[in-house]
């Protein structure tokens, strides 16, 4: 099947659904990211200073218009307010009354003392869909505390595994902001689930997202393992990941993956690479022991790859039906050939920013899908949207200028 993204004039998938965003850095930018992606209205609201990742990487043109706003605010409308004056926490409350999703991020007490509870919005909206990105869920000893995608890194576990692989006992964070980022789909959907609830219900409520939870259960649902039973039945932590030597393998000009799951798959490689005769290793002479004992197999994997280019292994394992591919350093992805073909790199130019690549939503619906637009300058929309309020900025105290020229 083709899919058209770029089709003009066709309704979007969340048309009509109205999100105020007062969420910054990642975690809730992420999740209305996806919704401004599927046709959602989002008013990112800032403060004065604006979301602290818009300061985050390279910028070209205009500081407060780095790389990671670029990538996490697209198709997304800016409003400055600053919720500690009078005017702007009613202009505050005029949108929130206007749409159907309010989201943030702020600790429970400091949005109850802003006058942006819960409770005290349900009394603008009574059907309001209310949304909490927090870090550790209400209820535990944690609550209050502030949470970054580090923190939750360790106090999950996730810190932990990669000394369990290598046997080197200092903990180490994924580099990714991973957490922020699993915590974001978390908040999507249940963005989307809360809306369906209200279509039927005609029902608002209350959703927290907590990072600390969301981003356990993620890693857990194949890590517990053993200690999913009780009593325990086997150690905690998924054995297959945990191999030390289930790793991209070595060849003769780089490295490789290769993912040979099944025994069918472990015959087939081993006679591939000529050491069928492997396989009456009495450690691994049959299916059973080979599932036991599969990291004798990787290592003898590791052994055999060296002799070969990266080249010659994948194009044999591809005909295999072995599921390999090259290791890419992350600086070379734009020039993938398949992202190519499916169109995931568009370069386009933004109005102050000048040519950059927009990466393309990557679940694609047999519904064409227009282009999600732009990252906003920092309170580019503040104008157009209070005009709608029957307010100005004229009416609103000035805002701190955060954009400045780079030249």
């Amino acid at each position: 099947m083709e899919f058209n993204t770029m089709s003009t004039g066709v309704p979007r998938m969340l048309e009509g659904l109205k999100v105020i965003d007062m969420t910054s850095i990642i975690f809730g930018p992420f999740c209305t990211q996806i919704l401004a992606d599927m046709g959602a209205t989002v008013i990112k609201v800032e403060t004065p200073q604006g979301d602290p990742m818009r300061r985050s990487g390279a910028y070209a043109r205009t500081y407060g218009m780095g790389a990671a706003h670029m990538t996490l605010n697209r198709g997304k409308k800016s409003v400055v307010l600053d919720l500690k004056q009078d005017r702007d926490a009613e202009a505050m409350r005029r949108l929130i009354a206007g749409s159907d999703v309010f989201i943030h991020n702020v600790r429970g007490k400091a949005i109850e003392r802003l006058g942006f509870g819960y409770d005290a919005l349900t009394a603008v909206k009574r059907d309001l869909i209310y949304v909490h990105c927090t870090g550790y869920g209400s209820g535990g000893p944690y609550a209050d505390l502030p949470a970054y995608d580090d923190v939750i890194q360790a106090a999950s576990g996730l810190a932990s595994l990669p000394g369990k692989v290598d046997g080197n006992p200092v903990p180490r964070y994924t580099p990714s902001t991973i957490v922020d980022k699993v915590a974001g789909l978390y908040a999507a959907y249940a963005v989307l689930a809360a809306f369906i609830h209200r279509l039927r219900t005609q029902e608002g409520q209350f959703v927290e997202v907590p990072m600390f939870e969301t981003f356990t259960q993620f890693l857990l649902e194949e890590h517990l393992a053993g200690g999913t039973f009780e009593p325990a039945c086997g150690p905690v932590g998924y054995r297959r990941q945990l191999e030390p030597f289930r790793q991209p393998f070595r060849t003769s000009d780089g490295y490789l993956s290769i993912v040979p799951y099944g025994d069918e798959n472990w015959v087939k490689v081993l006679t591939l690479l000529g050491d069928a005769a492997f396989l009456d290793d009495p450690r691994v002479a049959t299916p059973a022991l080979r599932v036991e004992n599969a990291d004798v197999l990787y290592h003898r994997l590791a052994e055999l790859t060296p002799a070969h280019s990266t080249a010659t292994l994948q194009e044999l394992f591809v005909a295999a039906s072995i599921p390999a591919m090259p290791v890419r350093d992350i600086a070379t992805i734009k020039d993938d050939p398949h992202l190519s073909a499916t169109g995931f790199f568009r370069r386009t130019a933004h109005p102050s920013e000048g040519g950059y690549h927009a990466m393309q939503p990557p679940v694609r619906f047999g519904v064409a899908m227009p282009d999600p637009g732009h990252a906003p300058l920092l309170g580019e929309h503040t104008d157009e949207v209070l005009a709608g309020l029957n307010m100005t900025e004229r009416d609103m105290p000035q805002a701190t200028p955060v954009a400045r020229s780079a030249a």
